[in-house]
């Protein structure tokens, strides 16, 4: 992906990339996945959440703790071990941009996945219904 994906909270630079992997879903909204190297790790703590997605694997899950700030919990996941055919994201980490103040696709900001569950971006350019809101959880 060529776009700009920037992350912002409390007026910190979190991450910024034009190396984001975008990641399609049935019925989710795509998540963006950056590069480590185009994120702030040193403000990140690894949080005690897991979970498990059929296609990628086993998720590791991160706080995020800029100095003279509240921590934000589990504000961001990753894949250590993905599946073979998510390997292209092994050392990215996807954010929940309910929990941020801004993120950013291109001149696009992104409105947050409905939920609390799925972290996908909603931009302009797509188009749902998509899971996450109430009622969409046996879909």
């Amino acid at each position: 992906m060529s776009k700009r994906v920037r992350v912002v909270h409390r007026g910190e630079i979190i991450a910024d990339t034009v190396a984001a992997s975008r990641v399609c879903e049935t019925s989710q909204l795509p998540a963006y996945y950056l590069p480590a190297s185009d994120v702030h790790t040193d403000w990140f703590v690894p949080s005690s959440g897991r979970s498990v997605c059929e296609w990628k694997g086993v998720a590791t899950y991160w706080t995020l703790v800029v100095p003279g700030q509240p921590a934000v919990a589990d504000v961001a996941w990753s894949y250590v071990d993905p599946t073979a055919p998510f390997a292209s994201i092994r050392g990215h980490l996807a954010f929940y941009a309910s929990k941020l103040d801004e993120c950013w696709v291109g001149d696009d900001q992104v409105q947050p996945n409905p939920g609390s569950f799925y972290g996908g971006w909603w931009t302009p350019d797509v188009v749902g219904p998509f899971k996450g809101g109430p009622g969409s959880s046996w879909w």
